[in-house]
């Protein structure tokens, strides 16, 4: 099974970060993208479109933990859960 740092070092791997873009604003990831979880569940066709594979991440884990259950039940592939911004930082640096 692969980790989240194996997913990020994939060439073409791609950031989403599912916070509200005010807390995108204050600080994200470089290169992700934002799409708020209240937004996921009408954006499935975006996130299908998007560069595999993917990985989510929130403040703390709970939000991108929901967003990654949406999209794999709406038959998204390669949707890993990155958990929290601080944590993900942490493996990337």
């Amino acid at each position: 099974m692969k980790t989240i740092k194996d997913v990020l070092e994939t060439p073409g791997a791609c950031i989403v970060d599912v916070r509200n873009p005010y807390e995108f604003e204050e600080e994200h990831i470089a290169g992700a993208l934002n799409i708020p979880l209240d937004q996921v569940m009408g954006s499935i066709d975006k996130f299908k479109s998007l560069p595999k594979p993917m990985v989510v991440y929130c403040r703390s884990g709970g939000r991108s933990g929901m967003a990654t259950m949406i999209l794999k039940q709406a038959g998204v592939d390669e949707v890993y859960n990155g958990g929290g911004i601080y944590d993900l930082k942490q493996l990337i640096n």
